[in-house]
């Protein structure tokens, strides 16, 4: 048996996750641009010249655009499918109940950790009056913007750290899924899951708690035929089923 280890930067050829090689398609019927078969004029077997060109080949199932891969979408024109290959896409439910159990886990411990220092960076005290000024204020300065520094390490390195590692955090591997790198399947590397833990979390972390979550739910939802929300993008990865 071969010790022989893949070259550095290379998946290894077991990864059980990685795209299988597909069958190349057979030749089709002929182009209008190929040249006629000698003797094959449009009178018959030794007729002369002036024959027709055979037809082209029909378009490909789904449309001119391809759409016949097993995710509904197939590559451009005709393309193959860059997800052919790979397994299943995750569905919405399974991807938002994983992201909330690792919120959990991170958001927890944190809370815990914040507790004995009393912080109340988000408490407003109407009883003096603050205006929107002294509430961001007061909830950027001092300890606050310390925790909020603390929150962004927690969390962008969580999904860093596991990403990397195998593709999946633990909510992910939980509800059998993993997040692959769209053009070969493979494990994305570490900058890939740095700038894909960064979108997630800096913006949600920093100045839109409520609305960044959300459109990032609503990017993942329109987005055809990859599920990719905009975090997905930016590191060109996509989530699928690994159970």
């Amino acid at each position: 048996m071969s010790t022989d280890q893949p070259p550095p930067g290379q998946p290894p050829e077991d990864d059980p996750f990685l795209k299988k090689p597909q069958e190349p398609t057979p030749p089709s019927g002929g182009s209008p641009y190929d040249s006629p078969p000698p003797g094959g004029g449009a009178g018959g077997a030794g007729g002369g010249g002036g024959g027709f060109p055979p037809p082209p080949p029909p378009p490909p199932p789904g449309g001119p655009y391809g759409g016949g891969g097993p995710y509904g979408g197939g590559g451009d024109y005709g393309m193959p499918d860059p997800l052919a290959g790979m397994p299943p896409l995750a569905d919405f439910g399974r991807r938002l109940l994983a992201r909330v159990v690792d919120v959990l886990i991170i958001s927890i411990p944190l809370f815990l950790i914040q507790l004995p220092f009393g912080d109340k960076r988000y408490t407003v005290d109407t009883d003096k009056g603050e205006d929107v000024t002294e509430v961001v204020t007061k909830s950027y300065g001092g300890s606050g913007l310390i925790w909020t520094l603390v929150g962004i390490v927690a969390y962008v390195g969580y999904d860093w750290w596991f990403t990397k590692k195998n593709g999946q955090t633990i909510g992910k591997k939980w509800l059998g899924l993993r997040v692959a790198m769209l053009n070969d399947g493979t494990v994305p590397p570490s900058n890939a899951a740095l700038g894909r833990g960064a979108v997630l979390w800096v913006p949600t972390l920093v100045c839109c708690f409520c609305l960044w979550p959300l459109a990032l739910i609503i990017s993942m939802l329109v987005d055809k035929p990859y599920k990719q929300a905009l975090h997905d993008k930016v590191a060109k990865t996509v989530v699928v089923k690994s159970t």
